[in-house]
């Protein structure tokens, strides 16, 4: 049941104590505290069992919000957020003095983006800036469900608003814009050749498997994320189908095409569109997980094309341990 206006007072109520409340985005359910309270934001980090190294975005409700979370607004990024604001994007700027340490992991730029969700739009004009990493334990698969977050948090530890399932369920693209040329850091529904279109003038693109060495400049650079509890690996058909043919390991195996299988293994099946293909990713990850087999095998999908590339990048971390 999508949280109503006698919900979000309650969760404001509760985020101006200190507390943590799940929100609803386009893209997965996010952590949120106070973005200028230190100790809550720590609750954040130690909820989740974070890396103090993996910064947090800050999401606003509109630009003159984000002014007061940024040290300088510049003209490319009032050009961004006017072309993709609300949406998937989160652009990086120098961080306002008033933004605690914690949240940008001791570096000297902020992440900040705007959600295109009516429930978690409403909760920030009524309270303010919010961090918001995914709300899940740090490195497991993003939720896209408010009963994902509840799975994973007590409601004594966290507050949720219910806003149905998540649109696009694969997280906002994030650019820098704190050096000479703007740069993707990670990958999304936005592609570089978008923003460079909007600028007019050149993005560096994602480099795919880029891993941030010491402090992170954004988050979703970890070698090591949306990773299910079961091993998961990422491999062409064939060898679905070999698997298939053995009796063990048990196998929960994530297609685009029926295929015949015998207890114990299973089959997820999976939509050709890219689009459709990220909504539904991380809760077929959740699903296989649940299975409890003994490896999750994804067939590879297309890697050409913005929406197959960033969840290529996903996938290519699930599958890292």
């Amino acid at each position: 049941m999508t949280a109503g206006p006698e919900d979000i007072a309650e969760a404001v109520a509760h985020l101006r104590q200190g507390g943590l409340v799940a929100f609803p985005t386009e893209t997965v359910y996010g952590l949120g505290a106070d973005a200028f309270d230190a100790a809550a934001v720590a609750r954040v980090f130690e909820l989740k069992g974070r890396p103090a190294t993996n910064p947090l975005i800050v999401h606003v409700s509109d630009e003159a919000m984000a002014r007061g979370v940024v040290g300088e607004w510049t003209r490319d990024a009032a050009i961004l957020a006017k072309a993709f604001w609300p949406g998937p994007l989160t652009i990086v700027l120098p961080k306002a003095d008033r933004v605690p340490a914690i949240v940008t992991a001791g570096g000297g730029s902020v992440g900040v983006r705007c959600p295109d969700h009516l429930v978690t739009l409403s909760l920030l004009e009524a309270f303010g800036p919010l961090v918001g990493p995914s709300a899940n334990p740090s490195g497991r698969v993003s939720p896209t469900t408010a009963a994902h977050v509840r799975a994973s948090f007590s409601p004594e530890q966290v507050m949720v608003l219910d806003g149905g399932p998540c649109r696009a369920g694969i997280e906002s693209t994030v650019v820098s814009l704190v050096e000479a040329t703007p740069r993707v850091l990670r990958p999304g529904v936005v592609s570089a050749e978008e923003l460079s279109a909007v600028l007019k003038r050149p993005v560096m693109p994602h480099t795919p498997g880029e891993v941030a060495t010491g402090a992170a400049m954004s988050p979703g650079m970890l070698e090591s994320h949306y990773s299910p509890a079961t091993p998961a690996k990422l491999v062409d058909r064939k060898e679905i189908e070999a698997a298939m043919r053995s009796g063990t390991p048990a196998v929960a195996a994530i297609v685009f095409e029926p295929l015949v299988v015998a207890t114990p293994h299973a089959v997820i099946l999976m939509p050709r569109s890219p689009e459709q293909y990220a909504a539904r990713l991380y809760a077929a990850l959740r699903e296989a997980d649940e299975l409890a087999p003994g490896v999750i095998l994804i067939e590879r999908p297309p890697t050409s094309g913005r929406v197959w590339e960033a969840i290529a990048d996903r996938l290519s971390r699930a599958a890292s341990r």
